[in-house]
């Protein structure tokens, strides 16, 4: 079956260029253009496409208005081109919390060092959100539950012992990987901790290198405990989450006390930050006093360094199918027979809270 696409973006360059690029792919194609908001949602609901793209910054109505009215109007995967700055890492974000569901940057040397990598990842990209809309339509409708209900933790079949059994006093830290529909994730779960809450977090999210300092503040802002960027030679403590800087890769170094250190990319990485990196890090950090979590994401980044901790007794929750935006990172966890434990997005905070506090 076609993709159908729909392209939202005031340059007439750029249109072309992305339409030229999708339509390279012989199961993409592009129905319709439009070169701001409002014309981009009256396309929108005219076409019925499987996947928007977004720019930002337009003229008569800007991309973050487009993504909340088509979210609430005709909802379906929204793609937005991004600046990689400091501005268009806030504006990027406000696009994510408006309901977009990915972002990729505007120049396509910043998405790869090769064009043709660049083009392929695109489309790639395009599929992937298709495929979350045909699943999401496939789906019965979630059942309301009551808003007290307790966390719902569905095991897998490598489940070793209910949440009540496992010993949280022994755990030094949670650890939790994540990339796309990861902000919005993040968001949802660190919103609910306390600020006493008893555990140092490290957060490992998809992120260029410009976006994540303004993610940090954001979540900082929005949540009880802190949450801040990590830097070389940070001591992880309770109640303080540091999140990985964007482009690099942090490890965990173990001792009397846990340090995070910073470093470059090994040759041939792909994910930076990589949650793989950073999980492999705490096996010999923290052996078995962890909780690793594994969020919405695209690929399987974060099944390796997961199996490596399992392999030490560390505990493994993963989001399920769905509430993830995409279930790529947690159905690789999954698949491999690795989770203890299957969450809801909206169960994990709770179950946080319920274990540790």
């Amino acid at each position: 079956m076609t993709l159908r696409v729909v392209v939202v973006d005031d340059s007439g360059f750029f249109r072309r260029r992305i339409v030229e690029i999708l339509n390279a792919d012989i199961g993409i194609e592009v129905v319709g253009t439009a070169a701001n908001g409002l014309e981009g949602i009256e396309v929108v609901k005219r076409l019925n496409p499987d996947v928007v793209t977004m720019d930002i910054e337009m003229p008569v109505m800007d991309g973050i208005t487009a993504v909340r009215r088509i979210m609430a109007e005709s909802p379906r995967p929204v793609l937005m081109f991004s600046t990689l700055t400091t501005e268009g890492a806030r504006a990027t974000l406000d696009a994510l919390d408006a309901g977009a569901m990915d972002f990729l940057p505007k120049r396509f040397s910043e998405i790869a060092k090769d064009e043709d990598a660049a083009k392929v990842m695109l489309r790639r990209r395009v599929r992937a959100l298709a495929r979350t809309r045909h699943q999401a339509l496939s789906r019965p409708a979630a059942r309301e539950r009551p808003s007290t209900h307790e966390p719902e933790l569905a095991a897998s079949s490598a489940r070793r012992a209910p949440v009540s059994a496992i010993p949280l006093h022994s755990l030094r830290a949670v650890l939790i990987g994540t990339s796309t529909g990861g902000p919005v994730a993040l968001q949802e779960v660190l919103k609910v901790l306390p600020k006493s809450f008893p555990l140092p977090i490290i957060l490992v999210q998809h992120m260029p290198a410009s976006f994540t300092p303004a993610f940090a503040e954001r979540l900082n802002n929005l949540c009880q405990i802190e949450v801040r960027e990590a830097v070389s030679g940070d001591v992880l403590k309770p109640g303080c989450a540091l999140l990985a800087p964007g482009g690099q890769q942090l490890v965990l170094e173990g001792g009397a006390q846990i340090r995070v250190r910073i470093q470059e990319n090994p040759p041939g990485t792909i994910y930076k930050p990589s949650v793989d990196i950073t999980f492999h890090s705490a096996v010999a950090a923290l052996k078995s006093q962890v909780l690793a979590v594994v969020l919405t994401g695209m690929g399987a980044d974060g099944r390796e360094g997961t199996r490596a901790l399992q392999g030490q007794g560390a505990h493994v929750w993963a989001q399920d199918a769905a509430s993830s935006v995409v279930f790529g990172m947690p159905a690789a966890v999954i698949d491999a027979g690795l989770a203890d434990h299957v969450l809801a997005l909206k169960d994990v905070g709770p179950a946080l809270v319920k274990g540790f506090c």
